[in-house]
């Protein structure tokens, strides 16, 4: 299980823009890369699948009461992102927002929720709508709920 500790140690996404921004984000203490042109990121750890090291990505969020809100878009390509399916076999998550960070339990959000929130994120980045159409799947959306 990924914890808050680990977003120094993990390893990188693949992408390598997202990569960057994440390394600026967790150098930066969450100054810098947390709020870029009206978009808010946060840093996701999980739990690789195969190798049982930490992974990290940078995402953008939404709220949603106490949950934090993120979508599994790709860029809507036909597979899921790695970090999805980190989080399907291991929900335990560590997540910074800004300079806070936190563990975190991810879940997907039901049939009802996504309904309600899918206009909400698709409000915050209006390209999510494109990537929709791009694929055949559902894009998931995620919610990740800070541990007590």
């Amino acid at each position: 299980m990924a914890i808050a500790e680990d977003i120094d140690r993990a390893t990188d996404s693949k992408w390598d823009w997202v990569a960057e921004q994440t390394r600026k984000y967790v150098s930066s203490g969450g100054r810098e890369g947390h709020e870029q042109n009206g978009l808010y990121t946060l840093i996701l750890a999980s739990t690789g699948r195969k190798t049982g090291e930490p992974r990290r990505t940078c995402l953008i969020y939404g709220t949603e009461g106490d949950d934090f809100v993120v979508v599994a878009s790709k860029g809507g390509e036909d597979d899921h992102p790695d970090w999805f399916k980190n989080i399907e076999a291991e929900p335990g998550v560590g997540v910074q927002v800004g300079a806070q960070r936190f563990d975190a339990r991810a879940r997907v959000a039901t049939d009802e929720e996504r309904e309600k929130l899918w206009p909400k994120m698709a409000e915050i980045f209006p390209l999510y709508n494109e990537y929709a159409q791009k694929t055949e799947r559902v894009i998931p959306i995620v919610l990740l709920t800070p541990k007590q």
